[in-house]
């Protein structure tokens, strides 16, 4: 499996936990995730 993908797995199960009604105290799970996400959208450019 590929570095992109795993990011993109990341994101993913980031993004359902930020879904979920638990608080999350200092950082924002949401934004957490899309920050994986556009970084796996942008793996090929920064591993290049």
């Amino acid at each position: 499996m590929s570095a992109q993908a795993v990011l993109y797995i990341i994101a993913i199960i980031l993004l359902a936990v930020a879904a979920l009604p638990v608080p999350s105290r200092g950082f924002n799970l949401a934004i957490l995730g899309a920050a994986v996400a556009l970084l796996a959208y942008a793996w090929p450019i920064v591993s290049a």
